[in-house]
């Protein structure tokens, strides 16, 4: 039996700030952790505590072979904002 994935502790503070400035989101916890749509285009979002914590065997086999829209990795509300052109 598997057990719930651990969520990291900026991933609320991340979807707060998604939402603030209008996104859509869901969270999906696998095999990444939230589904962000905003202006019509839909992106695959993971949430890490920072850009050295290592993606489990399960998300870095998803992110080599994904071939589907936008995947991304980010570590805070800004990086999220960032990756969908809320701010540059």
């Amino acid at each position: 039996m598997r057990r719930a994935a651990r969520i990291d502790a900026n991933q609320e503070a991340v979807v707060i700030a998604l939402r603030a400035a209008g996104a859509y989101v869901w969270i999906i916890g696998l095999p990444v952790d939230l589904l962000v749509g905003y202006k019509g285009h839909t992106m695959l979002m993971e949430v890490k505590t920072g850009p050295k914590k290592p993606l489990t065997a399960l998300q870095h086999d998803f992110f080599a072979n994904w071939t589907g829209g936008t995947l991304v990795r980010v570590d805070s509300p800004e990086a999220a904002l960032r990756m969908i052109g809320v701010i540059k």
